[in-house]
């Protein structure tokens, strides 16, 4: 276990010369990588979404591709296509760029459903299927999508399908004031170049081993099951969150405690991150924005959290 809290906060560290001043948002992407789940990082262009998910492949030393998607971009841009060679006789899949470790699906919503569904199976199951073949991914294989909320012309927003694969959805915000001064000098943010791996393919499977044999008491997963009843039964909610967001919760909650040291889970590992891995499951009502309440997932989440009694 010490060996194991010594390679998260090498890696933490590391991922944290670049973006400056994000510590939270920091241990959140490590906690992703450890669950074996794939990280949408939504926010306003500029705040560090893309170094955010440079850095943490460049500090994993795992092969590292990134697909600025387009709107004119087709699924065999991301996932390969199969060629036909006259001397062979057949045709051989050429890979696309989604055959890799960790791949940088930028602004993935300026492209088509169409295209964003090409990701479904390989954030799912870690396998593309093309022409009645199924090909692996190599492993450790993790997405990081970023996208801006807040524009929306030549946008394509994604379906709840695509949503509900992504373990945690993560806001970076502005950094604050004293951050940003060292930024603005130079002393803040090592250069995405500049960063060197902590860690290697191996070990990184090895945490992710090690983080799913964090044990879960029965009273633990009935907050956990609590949780996610009451966003079924809230009258805010049409749809309230889905047996794999139950799983996500709980896989993002063993990571989280692994990188706290421990080989248990305790209500705080839940609670700390229920917003994060179910606020983007969910869908508000349409009455309530219509009334211009500002009501949003992430808020009606994080009143769920008060309400709902926490285990001795």
């Amino acid at each position: 276990m010490r060996q194991a809290l010594d390679q998260i906060h090498c890696l933490e560290e590391s991922v944290g010369r670049a973006l400056v001043g994000k510590p939270e948002v920091v241990r959140l992407a490590v906690i992703g990588l450890l669950a074996r789940g794939h990280l949408l990082i939504e926010d306003v262009p500029g705040v560090g979404k893309t170094t955010l998910g440079a850095a943490l492949a460049r500090s994993i030393g795992c092969g590292f591709q990134r697909i600025q998607f387009t709107s004119d971009m087709l699924p065999s841009d991301v996932i390969g296509v199969s060629i036909y060679q006259p001397e062979k006789g057949d045709f051989v899949f050429k890979p696309g760029p989604l055959f890799t470790n960790i791949v940088l699906a930028d602004e993935i919503n300026r492209t088509t459903p169409k295209t964003q569904s090409s990701l479904l199976e390989a954030m799912n199951e870690a396998q593309v299927s093309l022409d009645h073949a199924t090909y692996p991914l190599p492993r450790p294989f993790m997405v990081l999508a970023t996208q801006n909320p807040r524009e929306y012309e030549g946008t394509f927003p994604l379906p709840e399908s695509q949503l509900d694969r992504f373990l945690l959805r993560i806001r970076i915000g502005y950094p604050e004031a004293p951050d940003e001064k060292a930024i603005l000098r130079g002393a803040g943010g090592a250069p995405q170049e500049s960063i060197e791996p902590v860690l290697s393919a191996r070990e990184v499977l090895a945490l992710q081993e090690e983080a799913e044999r964090v044990r879960a008491e029965e009273s633990v997963l009935d907050y956990l099951m609590a949780l996610v009843a009451a966003t079924r039964a809230s009258p805010l909610l049409t749809l309230g969150a889905s047996p794999r967001g139950s799983i996500a919760l709980l896989r993002a909650a063993r990571a989280r405690a692994l990188c706290d040291g421990r080989d248990y889970l305790v209500p705080d590992d839940i609670k700390a991150l229920a917003v994060p891995a179910l606020a983007h499951r969910v869908i508000v009502k349409a009455a309530l924005g219509q009334a211009g309440g500002g009501a949003d997932g992430e808020s009606i989440l994080r009143a769920l959290v008060q309400d709902t009694p926490v285990p001795r």
